[in-house]
């Protein structure tokens, strides 16, 4: 418990100033801006989770090779690894950015976004987009630190990125009149800054990372083992994103007013759920280390003393949710629109209501992808999106808005339903791996002596 809360609070500590200042920017351009700018920004909430949640993915899964040779010792195929996740970024990286920038607008377009947001919603997507680079190195340099064990570093640079969001966007938005275009200049340009100087200070901290030119030479057989993990894990957050796509369509046939209570909504309860966002990462570290040093019986351990945090978070964050989510709702919003408050409020209460399950999403998931089973994350994605999807087409037209409040908790237990019966097998055939291998060795060794 205590070596879990000591990585545990740092990546939280960076999850939340990662959510802080996207709530700031919600903030500013709600109360600067108006209604229909935060629509515009928040009509874009799914798209942007399902391209940068893919980056994000992405690049954890790439870090999860070099935990495990942390974990193993074996410091000079885990050099290999970094160098080849560097080549496979800037890959990624081009292609990404290419493709986003040139489709941003017809896919707002397809999801029926209002006409009368739809061009400030592209104009802010389209910057976002843009940044996908530098969104790319922060994930992967900080989730480097990370598996080498260091959870406290990325957050201070972090925390720099997140003042320097706020006074970008104060300076962009009310001092050169940008509109929404200045809060994503703003999100990409902090962001950039803080890779940066994560990448320096990983370069002069870490000796264990200093490589020969043998080492940072491409090695496409380790690309192989580096997708295996990173690009499911990316796709385990579109896939995801995918229900939340279909959702969004469907709560812009609601109107501006829907979209905006869901956005202001959506922030509060993203900024609440990033102690869940710090269990996932603290499990595929905790996951993927002992995994490499062949230590599975740590890992129910791992998973109950979590839990067990998860479920003592999850009541106080209900209560607050339910005596207060109003009041922070309108941190968004400006005075005489109660309407739009209310289906805030019931849109927190509902889905706080089921954080315990959304915790087990992120436990479950993220340590079984530490394990190295990069497919069963892919899976769970695949029933969060198959239940976002039936509420968004069969539930939201006939019922409206409190169907779209219950589209993610639905999601979330049905991924756990199927994450908690994964584990267990993925566990059975890590034992089952272990016993083949002392077999062998064992053989190995009677042969030996009879010899």
């Amino acid at each position: 418990m205590g070596l879990i809360l000591s990585f545990f609070f740092p990546v939280w500590l960076g999850c939340l100033f990662q959510q802080f200042y996207t709530v700031v920017d919600t903030i500013i351009v709600g109360q600067s801006l108006g209604v229909a700018a935060l629509a515009a920004v928040g009509s874009t909430g799914s798209v942007n989770f399902m391209i940068n949640g893919f980056c994000m993915g992405l690049c954890a899964g790439f870090t999860i090779p070099v935990a495990q040779r942390f974990g193993a010792k074996d410091f000079s195929l885990m050099r290999k690894y970094v160098a080849n996740t560097k080549y496979l970024c800037i890959l990624f990286s081009i292609g990404l950015t290419v493709l986003t920038v040139a489709i941003c607008k017809p896919f707002l377009l397809l999801l029926q976004t209002p006409s009368d947001i739809v061009d400030r919603a592209t104009d802010y997507i389209r910057i976002i987009f843009l940044g996908i680079p530098l969104s790319i190195l922060y994930n992967v340099v900080s989730g480097i630190i990370r598996a080498l064990g260091d959870s406290k570093t990325p957050v201070f640079f972090l925390v720099l990125s997140s003042l320097l969001n706020i006074f970008l966007d104060l300076l962009f938005i009310l001092v050169f009149h940008w509109d929404v275009q200045g809060a994503a200049f703003a999100t990409i340009l902090s962001q950039g800054v803080s890779g940066l100087a994560c990448l320096i200070f990983m370069k002069r901290r870490y000796p264990v990372l200093l490589s020969t030119s043998d080492e940072r030479k491409i090695r496409t057989n380790l690309w192989k083992p580096l997708c295996a993990n990173g690009v499911p894990m990316g796709l385990q957050y579109s896939i995801t994103a995918i229900g939340s796509v279909i959702l969004q369509a469907s709560v812009n046939t609601l109107g501006s007013s829907a979209v905006a209570a869901v956005t202001a909504g959506s922030r509060i309860s993203m900024f609440f759920c990033t102690p869940f966002d710090a269990m996932g990462t603290t499990m595929a570290t905790f996951g993927g280390q002992n995994t490499g040093a062949g230590k599975f019986s740590r890992l129910h351990t791992g998973l109950f003393d979590c839990s067990v945090i998860a479920a003592a978070y999850s009541a106080v964050a209900f209560a607050v949710m339910y005596f207060y989510g109003g009041n922070l709702s309108m941190l968004f919003l400006n005075a005489g629109q109660e309407r739009i408050m209310e289906e805030s409020h019931l849109f927190l209460i509902i889905n706080s209501l089921f954080y315990f399950p959304l915790a087990w999403v992120n436990i479950y998931r993220f340590m079984i992808q530490g394990m190295g089973f990069g497919t069963f994350a892919i899976l769970s994605g695949v029933f969060e999106m198959i239940a976002r999807s039936v509420v968004a087409m069969v539930f939201v037209p006939v019922w409206g808005f409190p169907a779209v409040c219950f589209a993610s908790p639905v999601a979330w237990v049905l991924a756990d339903c199927f994450l908690i019966p994964a584990f267990h097998h993925c566990e059975r055939r890590l034992e089952g791996i272990v016993r083949n291998y002392r077999w062998l060795k064992l053989r190995d060794f009677h042969v030996n002596h009879n010899r």
